[in-house]
C-alpha cells in the first residue's frame, strides 16, 4: 500500500462548502491500494471477510483486495465483462453482467443464478449499476454501454430502451420503475429509502435524477433534475453516506477527477482529487467509515468522518 499524500491535512480532500469539514479527517490521506487495471468499476466491500471486490471490465475479471495482507488477486474470469456490483440483504453478490447482458447473483456456495436477462421476450441492453433494497429487490440500470462495441461487451442491437428496472427474486416479477432516462448509470437510494437517485450519463449536460419511491416501495414517482452537472461534469457511480449526502464518482479532466460529494439538496460540498477518473465507488471497512473508489485502471480508498447507508 502506498500513499499519495504524505501530509497532513491531505490538500487532495478539498472542502467546497464549510459544511463538508466535518466529514474530513485531518489524520487520513487519500491511499493507493492496487493498479493495473483497464477500467475499474463496481466495488462492493465484503466486511465478513475483510475484502473489496471490484470489476476490471475490459478485462472481464472480478478482482479482489485483502485488507489484512493487501494482497490482490483474481476473483473471477471470465466475469462477462462484470460492472456494477452489490451485496443483497443474506450479504450475496449481486452483479451486472455487459457481455451476458444479465444481472446475477452469487449463492454462498459459489453457484451463480441468473435474476434477469430479458425484459416481455427481450433481451436487456447491457446492466450497468444495481442496489439492493431492504425489501430484497433488486434495482438496476440498463443502458446500451456493452452492446456498443467489443471493449465492454460485444456488439449487438438494442431491443430495449434504457430502462431503471425493479426485480423482486420471491417473486421473479420485475417492471420498469423510470423510463425516458437517457443511458441511466450509478443508482443509490436514500438512507431511509424514500428517494432513489439515478445518473443520466448521456444528457447534455449530465444530471443526476431525483425520484420519490411510493408508498409501497415498488415503483417511482415525481422524477426531477437534483443535480445539474454542468458542462464538464461527469457523474457515474454514487453511495449515499447516513446524513443523505450524496458521495459521487466524477471525472474528466484534471481538475474533475475524483469524488463530489453534495448534499441531500444537490449543492456541491466537498471533493476527492484523484490523479485519475473515478468510476464507482463504495464505503466500506469495520465501520463502513472507508471510502473506496474504483478509478480507471486502479483503486483508492480514503478514511472519512460519515459512515455509509446500509444496503451500500
Amino acid at each position: 500500500m502506498s500513499t499519495l499524500n504524505r501530509r497532513y491535512p491531505d490538500a487532495s480532500v478539498e472542502v467546497l462548502d464549510e459544511s463538508f469539514t466535518k466529514y474530513r479527517l485531518p489524520l487520513a490521506s487519500v491511499e493507493h491500494l492496487a493498479d493495473g487495471c483497464r477500467w475499474s468499476e463496481g466495488p462492493v466491500w465484503f466486511g465478513d471477510g475483510r475484502f473489496l471486490l471490484w470489476s476490471d471490465l475490459p478485462n472481464s475479471r472480478i478482482m479482489k483486495w485483502e485488507e489484512e495482507t493487501g494482497a490482490v488477486s483474481v476473483f473471477r474470469k471470465p466475469s462477462q465483462n462484470a460492472n456494477g456490483n452489490t451485496r443483497d440483504r443474506q450479504g450475496r453478490l449481486v452483479t451486472c453482467e455487459h457481455d451476458a447482458r444479465r444481472v446475477t447473483r452469487t449463492e454462498h456456495d459459489g453457484a451463480i443464478t441468473v435474476l434477469m436477462d430479458g425484459f416481455e421476450g427481450k433481451p436487456l441492453n447491457s446492466p450497468n449499476d444495481v442496489v439492493v433494497k431492504s425489501d430484497g429487490s433488486v434495482w438496476f440500470t440498463d443502458p446500451q454501454f456493452g452492446i456498443l462495441g467489443y471493449y465492454e461487451g460485444h456488439r449487438a442491437t438494442p431491443e430495449l430502451p434504457t430502462n431503471v428496472y425493479r426485480f423482486d427474486p420471491a417473486t421473479r416479477q420485475a417492471s420498469v420503475v423510470a423510463g425516458e432516462v437517457i443511458a441511466p448509470n450509478g443508482l443509490c437510494f436514500s438512507p431511509d429509502e424514500a428517494l432513489l437517485y439515478v445518473v443520466e450519463s448521456r444528457s447534455t449536460p449530465r444530471h443526476i435524477l431525483a425520484f420519490d419511491v411510493t408508498a409501497n416501495g415498488t415503483a417511482l414517482q415525481n422524477k426531477r433534475i437534483l443535480i445539474d452537472a454542468g458542462p464538464e461534469g461527469t457523474p457515474d457511480g454514487m453511495r449515499c453516506d447516513v446524513d443523505g449526502n450524496i458521495w459521487a464518482g466524477w471525472g474528466m479532466g484534471e481538475a474533475h477527477d475524483g469524488v463530489r460529494i453534495f448534499n441531500p439538496a444537490g449543492r456541491p460540498i466537498g471533493h476527492i482529487h484523484l490523479p485519475e477518473r473515478c468510476a464507482n465507488l463504495c464505503f466500506g471497512g469495520r465501520w463502513r467509515n472507508r471510502l473506496f473508489m474504483a478509478a480507471s485502471h486502479s483503486v483508492y480508498a480514503l478514511y472519512v468522518n460519515s459512515q455509509g447507508a446500509a444496503g451500500g
